[in-house]
């Protein structure tokens, strides 16, 4: 192998790298805790049994619209203020906000506070990929982002094993938030003593526009590049937000024999996931492409969910491996971040960095409707069961083929230089 393309993990732990990788380890422990604690939680504040699902919908809805927002402000702050004003901003926000979440009485707080959680875990991911686009020479650019966000997902991992270990114990589910907050907080001490991009700098007493977010939509051909970025992400937020949140129910309408829990899906799953996007980030380097390894991972996601759809008469715990399997095939978002990074320029770069994973996460919105819809169509000739399932494929066909046809369409981006604006 060419030896500036090989990899070496001295070239890797610099101070940015670990801070980056770390605080998103961070956000996304905490992106996923309330899924797991969320009926835990909500048993604990006393909300009644039958109301837990619709209520606890709402919290992810409004935790979800946080997120959206606090995208576009901490992308924007981002390219107007700096890389790390961000990066200080966020973890202080969702950390402080996250333990405070250990401390809820009732849904309107709780309602509140997953706002600002999610407003501040908006920013994390964007402004590091960012930094570490930027700090890292071209050919080695996608080893540093494959580093941050397989580290990152792994975050989830965690997530599962504390919400497991912490599950019998009285008001374990408020320790659990407190642990994300205190691990914030923790990252904040090693933030100190990091350095702005040094692409930044060269532009930030320039006469150009910075972080303007409407940039994106007054050019035909910027507004396309960008809503690209954003479709070849679907399938991802597709498999966490219906096949994972509803393995419960899916499962047991495939006809798996025992009980799959949530829980323990996201941690099986997200086991995948870091795998996967440690694969798909090394693959864009070895091959030398991001646009061959979107390719190969919707392939590769295809080939997983036909056993997923197929597990009639397996065993729960065989299921959980399948899981795992889905959950490596839809992991390139180590990929898709490194394009988007890449497909901008200096200026809009932390905006669009920023945005783009919060806008895919905000499609599941979309992505809900959608199987809900098909779902209430689909009941009356098929049953329940063979309806939930159906709407489940046909809006997993929709989510890959949308992603397939776009990246076909899309500009290689790996080798590609930065030190330019828009």
């Amino acid at each position: 192998m060419n030896q500036e393309h090989h990899f070496r993990w001295k070239d890797y732990l610099s101070a940015t790298i670990i801070v980056a990788a770390l605080g998103y380890f961070v956000d996304i422990y905490d992106l996923i805790l309330f899924s797991i604690v969320r009926k835990q939680s909500l048993i604990g504040i006393g909300v009644p049994i039958d109301k837990i699902q619709e209520i606890g919908l709402v919290l992810l809805n409004v935790q979800m619209i946080g997120m959206l927002t606090g995208g576009i402000f901490w992308g924007i702050l981002g390219d107007k203020k700096g890389r790390l004003s961000v990066l200080f901003g966020s973890i202080l926000l969702y950390s402080l906000a996250n333990i405070a979440n250990g401390l809820v009485q009732n849904t309107m707080q709780y309602g509140i506070l997953r706002f600002i959680a999610g407003f501040g875990l908006a920013g994390e991911l964007g402004a590091g990929i960012t930094l570490v686009s930027e700090m890292l020479p071209k050919e080695k650019r996608g080893y540093g982002t494959m580093l941050v966000a397989t580290i990152g997902v792994s975050g989830a991992v965690f997530a599962g094993f504390v919400g497991i270990f912490f599950e019998t114990v009285v008001n374990g589910w408020r320790i659990c938030y407190y642990i994300g907050g205190g691990l914030g907080l923790t990252l904040l001490f090693m933030r100190i003593g990091l350095f702005e991009s040094g692409m930044y700098d060269a532009i930030k007493h320039h006469e150009v526009k910075k972080g303007d977010f409407s940039m994106l939509f007054t050019n035909w051909v910027r507004f396309k590049k960008y809503l690209k970025c954003i479709l070849i992400g679907l399938p991802i937020w597709y498999t966490i937000g219906i096949l994972i949140t509803f393995s419960p129910e899916l499962a047991k309408a495939i006809g798996v024999v025992g009980e799959i829990k949530a829980a323990k899906a996201i941690m099986f799953f997200y086991a995948g996931v870091t795998v996967g996007d440690f694969l798909s980030g090394a693959m864009s380097q070895w091959l030398k492409s991001r646009k061959k390894v979107i390719v190969i991972f919707l392939l590769l996601l295809v080939v997983t969910l036909i056993p997923f759809f197929n597990a009639n008469g397996i065993t729960a715990a065989t299921y959980y491996w399948i899981i795992v399997a889905v959950g490596i095939g839809a992991g390139f978002w180590a990929v898709i971040v490194t394009i988007a990074a890449e497909s901008f320029g200096t200026n809009l770069r932390s905006t669009v960095t920023t945005t783009v994973p919060n806008f895919i996460r905000g499609a599941l919105f979309f992505i809900s409707l959608l199987f809900t819809y098909l779902q209430v169509l689909l009941k009356s000739s098929l049953g329940k069961e063979q309806a939930l399932i159906w709407s489940a494929i046909i809006t997993g066909c929709i989510m890959i083929i949308i992603p397939l046809l776009t990246v076909f369409t899309m500009k290689e981006t790996y080798g590609k230089e930065l030190d330019y604006t828009e």
